[in-house]
């Protein structure tokens, strides 16, 4: 049996949904299009997460993630990732002050970019595999340490990170492990046809919209607490159960196409990435409770950089967007998924 969801918490659903409705008009004064991308960057914040989002050049990514922190009263920075990029110049450093009255020196930390709400990790691909880690370790720890000291990153804090999938000369490409950080990978496609005319239109004809600002950091961090409230049936976690399952090359539970293609499937990390993204995308959309639809739709984001496929794989031209949707046609949305006999609960 479910948990029954408070009255309170009912009315908070209902604001996240209107809220989500307002940032969406927001959002399209000066963005035009690409309303998944919207939900998806919206669902990995809600679940406390960070997305890589990658497009080729011009596709307003870096727009949409500062009008994003316009809309929603956090501070925002952006970080340029270049190959000379260091470190300390993402995290901060200590630096030697002196005491203007007692002549005393003494070291002062320097916070870096990364000391902000949301942050644009622009190109991280560009970047040597040092400054990426240490990227990547205070995304996961939400903490920096330097000179002995460890220094917090405010809250709400994540990271929407840009990669380029064309240019490869100079790249240093993420490794599976640190893309497992990332809740979510975001692709950013084409704008419609009708779409690209009006981008012409407005920006050519200067119309540039202001985005208002419609939520505070407390309010973000309200929701995100209301996201974990939320509750789940075993019908809904076990097909997420069973998907990740599936995704896994020689277990008992993986389709035999998965065992011919696939070189490594997603982990339990995959699953968590599932049930919680689904969890929020309900709030998003006014519901009190996930469904198959929530999982199915979140599945390539969730999924993509978690499930790889091997040499067989690539040379059938078999992405992990396509083994995710074999997978969505060998395991039934609909069968009895139940609580294993031999669970630890």
């Amino acid at each position: 049996m479910q948990p029954e969801i408070s009255q309170s918490d009912l009315a908070a659903v209902e604001k996240c949904h209107k809220a989500y409705l307002r940032i969406r008009e927001e959002l399209a004064k000066v963005i035009v299009g690409q309303q998944r991308v919207i939900e998806e960057v919206l669902v990995a914040v809600l679940a406390r997460g960070h997305a890589l989002l990658e497009g080729v050049p011009g596709l307003a990514k870096t727009l949409l993630v500062s009008s994003l922190a316009q809309a929603t009263h956090l501070t925002f920075k952006r970080i340029q990732f270049t190959p000379d990029l260091m470190p300390s110049d993402v995290t901060g450093t200590d630096i030697i002050q002196e005491d203007p009255k007692t002549g005393e020196r003494g070291y002062k930390f320097l916070p870096g970019p990364i000391f902000a709400n949301m942050i644009l990790a622009d190109e991280i691909n560009r970047t040597p595999p040092k400054t990426q880690a240490a990227m990547l370790e205070a995304m996961q720890e939400r903490q920096v340490t330097a000179g002995g000291r460890v220094y917090r990153l405010p809250d709400p804090f994540f990271v929407l990170a840009t990669q380029n999938p064309l240019e490869q000369e100079g790249t240093y490409p993420l490794p599976e492990a640190q893309l497992d950080r990332f809740l979510l990978y975001i692709k950013v496609d084409y704008p419609s046809p009708a779409e690209e005319w009006e981008i012409a239109r407005r920006v050519t004809g200067g119309h540039q919209g202001t985005i208002e600002p419609l939520m505070t950091g407390e309010e973000l961090i309200n929701f995100q607490r209301l996201v974990t409230r939320i509750p789940i049936s075993d019908q809904v976690l076990g097909y997420a159960w069973a998907l990740v399952r599936a995704s896994r090359p020689s277990t008992d539970e993986s389709p035999d196409f998965v065992t011919r293609w696939v070189a490594w499937g997603a982990g339990p990390r995959g699953l968590l990435t599932l049930v919680t993204c689904a969890k929020a995308r309900a709030v998003l959309h006014g519901r009190c409770h996930a469904t198959i639809g929530d999982i199915q739709a979140l599945l390539k984001p969730a999924l993509r950089h978690r499930i790889a496929g091997n040499y067989a794989a690539q040379a059938n031209n078999l992405t992990s967007d396509r083994l995710i949707e074999m997978l969505v046609e060998a395991v039934p949305a609909d069968a009895k998924y139940e609580k294993p006999e031999n669970s630890l609960v």
